[in-house]
């Protein structure tokens, strides 16, 4: 059965410890969330799966899936092509999972200017001194790259003040920025975070409701996008994704 709750869009610069929480959101529900798999032209790297993490493809195949309209938004980042296509959306919430986009900045924007509506998470680290201090532990970035990244974090840290954002966690402790994604996932997703965290016992499952005769009320993620927003796109098949 598809899923019919929005898609999740988290953004965060790299460092800001994103990409772990996710791991444990993942790990305490591993039957309710799933990745949308994006295509790329850079290369695997290590320990990556081809078709898992990414899609790695050719630029002339990105390009033909530009002018062919697949994507939802698409974006290059350091000289390589990120792009998210309503297929692998669509992929995810057919299965019945909640779908959850892992996007840079940019990716946002033009997300927020498709027909896809959607939930959008940001996750910043304390300071971009606190960032930077990250960045050089890991040994990874030349000074170059790591400038680079400094700088693409504090743009995302200021398009985060403007609002475009349904929550903004700041991860100075690890694990109290997973209990407030945790708390603010469980709003958006209680009824099937509930069912996927605690499964109801055979004698749970068949005791009659009791009935209550008063009324109940239930409570109820340099870039080119796509479309308009609002706009339908018959190319696409967001109608049966959001």
């Amino acid at each position: 059965m598809a899923s019919n709750i929005h898609p999740i869009v988290i953004s965060g610069p790299s460092g800001s410890g994103k990409s772990t929480l996710l791991e444990r959101l993942f790990a305490k529900y591993p039957n309710l969330f799933g990745f949308s798999c994006s295509h790329t032209t850079r290369s695997p790297r290590p320990g990556e799966v081809p078709g898992k993490s990414y899609h790695f493809i050719e630029r002339d195949e990105f390009e033909r899936m530009i002018a062919e309209k697949k994507f939802i938004e698409h974006a290059e980042y350091a000289g390589n092509c990120y792009g998210t296509s309503f297929e692998a959306v669509e992929v995810v919430q057919s299965s019945g999972r909640i779908c959850i986009l892992d996007l840079e900045i940019n990716g946002v924007r033009s997300i927020k200017n498709s027909p896809m509506h959607a939930k959008y998470i940001f996750v910043q680290p304390p300071s971009i001194e606190v960032l930077e201090q990250r960045l050089r532990s890991r040994n990874t970035e030349t000074e170059e790259t790591l400038q680079t990244r400094l700088a693409t974090a504090k743009d995302a840290m200021d398009f985060a003040e403007t609002g475009a954002y349904d929550k903004i966690i700041v991860n100075d402790d690890l694990d109290k920025a997973f209990a407030e994604l945790d708390d603010f996932i469980s709003v958006l997703t209680k009824p099937s975070l509930t069912t996927d965290a605690v499964a109801p016992t055979e004698a749970e499952s068949t005791k009659p409701e009791p009935v209550d005769n008063a009324a109940v009320s239930s409570p109820e993620a340099t870039v080119a996008p796509v479309a308009q927003k609002d706009t339908p796109s018959k190319k696409s098949k967001v109608c049966t994704i959001i």
